[in-house]
């Protein structure tokens, strides 16, 4: 996995503080690590009837892609922080009147 430098300066400048920015961004890849994860559980939960079955070949395969495909989809950090850079991220200020 490579490292990529992220601009802060320009993921504050949308919410006026680094410690906001961080919360947002904290509670939104957990939103999509949720997503996520419940998507993997349902696709797996096809397999779980099959008892007998799950000793042929094809279905450890069938499961092994599944898994795969999982584990090369992009971390929920990363998708948080495209979607905060592409403004896509809904936020609001509480303690604000408007």
């Amino acid at each position: 996995m490579a490292i990529k430098t992220v601009d802060v300066d320009s993921l504050v400048d949308q919410t006026g503080n680094l410690f906001e920015t961080v919360a947002i961004l904290s509670k939104r890849s957990r939103q999509v690590a949720i997503r996520m994860k419940s998507d993997l559980d349902t696709r797996l939960a096809y397999f779980e009837g099959f008892d007998p079955e799950l000793e042929d070949p094809k279905f450890q395969q069938e499961q092994r892609m599944i898994s795969m495909k999982h584990e090369v989809k992009p971390k929920p950090t990363e998708v948080a922080i495209e979607e905060m850079f592409e403004s896509e991220v809904y936020f609001r200020d509480p303690t604000s009147d408007v």
